[in-house]
């Protein structure tokens, strides 16, 4: 079933979360729609600009229109992550988002306000969720990299005026996360005491926190010792983090770094092992199963699993 993230959000505010997952191909969407089905979790599946460059928007949505066919139990919306105005309006005219976020935090306080507002007016006509974003992380995702020195976190004071002024359904906040694998080098983790304070202000507000991939040693360490160079000097939102900032107000937890590490890892292992073989779907069926056993674990930490029979009712 499709909905939107506003209504999965009026829903599992302060009690749980939903995982927000960026796909790019056929074997992760697998993945995900299998071990949805199987926990009865609801979720959100992302697609970025970058993404619908890679294999083209009408691509992604079919694949995606598939596995709700191939997996009829499930409980989703479909979310633009890091769009632009030229991204997102094209996404709202030609169909199949139910929620889009517009990537206006590198602007000043006003700017990020006046574009904000424009994408709600369009993406509220055709009952579209908006997520906004204030603060800026730092990191690389797809095609963006911003420095740390160009990172700052959300200022509070800022929050209440600018959901007013935009009207917009969620909003992403930047506590101490960041994108890519080099998460929280300096070792800062989240900075709960900022995200008590917004939701003071905001209390019943649905929060999103981008860059929420663990970035598991284990995993880097068998990249590496199958002849990766991933460095092993960061690590990403620990699970005790997690379980204290979902009650807090965080309604949407984004997923890419895990899944791309997780892809490295089988795939240089299956060839570092089997380097006899050249088939691309024998290690494809090993990184599906690999996949669907880490979203599952992502379901229980986030609370989720068993929580889609609230929205079938």
């Amino acid at each position: 079933m499709l909905i939107t993230t506003k209504e999965l959000f009026q829903k599992c505010y302060a009690r749980y979360a939903i995982p927000a997952v960026n796909v790019f191909f056929m074997e992760e969407i697998h993945g995900l729609f299998a071990a949805a089905q199987q926990a009865n979790a609801p979720f959100i599946v992302q697609t970025t600009p970058f993404a619908r460059d890679y294999a083209n928007a009408d691509m992604l949505l079919s694949m995606i229109a598939s596995a709700a066919r191939i997996y009829p139990d499930t409980v989703y919306a479909i979310h633009m992550d890091h769009g632009y105005e030229e991204h997102i309006l094209d996404a709202i005219e030609k169909g199949g988002y139910t929620s889009v976020m517009i990537d206006a935090s590198h602007d000043a306080f006003d700017k990020n306000v006046e574009r904000t507002k424009l994408v709600v007016e369009k993406a509220h006509e055709k009952n579209i969720s908006v997520e906004a974003e204030l603060g800026v992380l730092a990191g690389v995702e797809d095609d963006l990299t911003v420095d740390p020195a160009h990172s700052f976190y959300t200022n509070p004071q800022e929050v209440e005026d600018f959901v007013k002024a935009t009207d917009c359904d969620s909003l992403a906040i930047a506590v101490g996360t960041s994108h890519g694998a080099y998460k929280f080098s300096g070792g800062q983790g989240l900075q709960l005491h900022i995200l008590e304070e917004i939701q003071a202000r905001l209390p019943g507000f649905p929060l999103v926190l981008h860059g929420g991939s663990n970035v598991s040693p284990e995993v880097v360490e068998r990249i590496n010792a199958a002849g990766g160079k991933i460095k092993t000097d960061a690590k990403g939102v620990q699970e005790d983090e997690i379980r204290k900032a979902i009650p807090l107000g965080i309604c949407k937890i984004n997923i890419a770094t895990d899944m791309r590490l997780l892809w490295t890892m089988v795939n240089r292992e299956f060839f570092r092992d089997k380097p006899q073989e050249f088939a691309p779907t024998t290690p494809g069926k090993t990184f599906m199963d690999e996949y669907k056993k880490f979203i599952l674990k992502k379901f229980d930490l986030f609370g989720c699993a068993g929580m889609a029979s609230e929205f079938q009712n």
